[in-house]
């Protein structure tokens, strides 16, 4: 469930057989969970590794996906207009959770490969990357600024 203003999160539906699964990533007649993804790409990432803390301030949006692995995902809220300003939510997805999460992309927003075996992360941003001139702020993932220990036990 999240807390954070404009974060959404929908569960994707696992068809299962006995040959495997097929899991829907982006349908167009989403009505309530919007997506209009300009590009996507996936990343892979090893087991412990900590992809945080970035931000987009060019309106971005982001979609995660997690099909292959475990990732925790953490989302810091410091926008000043928004009514969860000092909020944070963190969600464990993959594997054994399929779910899309919506993230505003000017929310400080990362995730960690949690688990024994590298994660996959599929995202379907809003805007194109822009190699020249990158719509990304960083910080380092243990910055103080954001009250998240990415190296506390998480269950889920």
């Amino acid at each position: 469930m999240a807390n954070i203003h404009d974060v959404e999160v929908r569960d994707l539906q696992v068809n299962a057989d006995q040959r495997g699964h097929l899991v829907e990533v982006f349908r167009s007649d989403w009505d309530e969970y919007e997506i209009d993804p300009e590009m996507s790409y996936y990343s892979m990432t090893y087991p412990g590794v900590v992809r945080a803390w970035h931000r987009h301030l060019e309106g971005q949006i982001d979609h995660f996906v997690c099909p292959k692995g475990r990732i925790t995902v953490g989302i810091y809220d410091d926008r000043e207009d928004s009514p969860t300003q000092g909020e944070l939510d963190t969600f464990v997805i993959g594997e054994h959770n399929q779910q899309v999460i919506r993230i505003p992309g000017d929310c400080w927003h990362g995730f960690k490969a949690i688990g024994d075996e590298p994660s996959l992360l599929i995202n379907y941003p809003t805007n194109l990357y822009d190699y020249e001139d990158p719509d990304e702020e960083r910080i380092p993932y243990d910055d103080d600024r954001i009250p998240y220990d990415w190296n506390a036990e998480i269950h889920g």
